[in-house]
């Protein structure tokens, strides 16, 4: 987290403030589309139902090309 510029409060609140969701490329996993200084990221997750939790595996800035 700290190469990329954010902690783990900014992450609670770009995972709050979430904008939408998609299904990723590898089963069981989810994008998470948010913003973070008014910058787009993508944040990728992977539910554990058995601890009722919700892993984050990255986190990243989305740039425009």
């Amino acid at each position: 987290m700290e190469d990329r510029r954010f902690n783990e409060v900014d992450l609670k609140v770009m995972l709050e403030r979430a904008r939408s969701h998609r299904r990723d490329v590898v089963e069981g996993r989810w994008v998470i589309e948010t913003r973070h200084r008014r910058h787009p990221w993508e944040v990728i997750v992977e539910p554990d139902m058995g601890n009722k939790l919700l892993v984050v595996v990255i986190a990243y800035p989305v740039w425009d090309e």
